[in-house]
């Protein structure tokens, strides 16, 4: 498999008490299916869609206990050198770089406002063998208090080109390497955010009918927080799965509307 270009996402996972929980959960909402466990490191679980890895599943660390979350992961080519750019620009480097065996190397880190991130350096593996597809990685988003902040940091960390939404009623950018976007920022005013919440990563991921996983999720214990609804870009929705770990369901074929202007900046 070729690296994926600097900054373009090319892995996720989720930490959670309930590792077979969440596999049951997600088994039957996006129709995943799991790789055996490695105990090796830390009984990490690979999640596979038409037999091909999209995600993976994790315990937490031996007494280090924390609320379930997705974590997205952004390509580097030298995680070392991403790594120095991110304390050079405001943010904070959580563990790394670390090295999984011949695999990859990976860094957990933090924008100045607090929104956690990953980075990863293929080794073995690169990343995502699935994309835009029913049970795949479609897209993801910074939701942030601070968008300032994570406007100007992270087109310094990574060779993103940013475009602007030319809308009044929403804060939204989207950076791109090259001429593909890979990343949205989206501003997190008025209620988008409850009081409680962290500013964070969303990942979405694409099913072939929303309202019916939306179903589905129901009757796993999840919960909606918004939508469904139609747009441009596909029927979405926000959701929470059973331990309360945030994502986005998207169907990329129904499409409703203009794709809206956007601007350089």
């Amino acid at each position: 498999m070729a690296a994926l270009p600097e900054g373009t996402p090319c892995w996720a996972d989720a930490m959670f008490t309930d590792v077979e929980g969440a596999k049951a959960f997600y088994g039957h909402v996006l129709g995943w299916t799991f790789g055996e466990s490695s105990s090796e490191f830390g009984n990490y679980t690979t999640a596979y869609s038409d037999g091909k890895a999209v995600a993976a599943l994790v315990p937490p660390m031996p007494g280090y206990q924390t609320q379930s979350v997705w974590c997205l992961y952004l390509a580097s080519p030298d995680a070392a050198a991403t790594a120095e750019r991110i304390r050079t620009n405001g943010g904070e480097v959580v563990t790394g770089p670390t090295a999984i065996g011949d695999v990859g190397t990976m860094v957990f880190a933090k924008d100045p406002g607090g929104v956690v991130f990953g980075v990863w350096q293929g080794g073995t593996f690169e990343g995502f063998e699935k994309q835009g597809a029913p049970g795949a990685y479609s897209w993801a988003e910074i939701v942030t208090r601070e968008p300032g902040k994570a406007d100007a940091f992270f087109p310094a960390v990574f060779p993103y080109g940013t475009k602007k939404m030319d809308s009044e009623q929403m804060d939204y950018r989207m950076f791109q390497v090259g001429d593909r976007p890979v990343l949205g920022r989206k501003g997190a005013e008025g209620d988008l955010l409850p009081p409680e919440a962290p500013s964070y990563v969303s990942v979405y991921f694409a099913v072939d009918d929303t309202d019916a996983a939306i179903e589905r999720l129901r009757a796993r214990g999840g919960t909606v927080y918004a939508g469904p609804m139609d747009s441009p870009f596909g029927r979405f929705a926000a959701v929470g799965d059973q331990q309360r770990a945030a994502f986005g369901l998207i169907d990329l074929g129904r499409t409703v509307g203009e794709q809206p202007r956007t601007v350089d900046v």
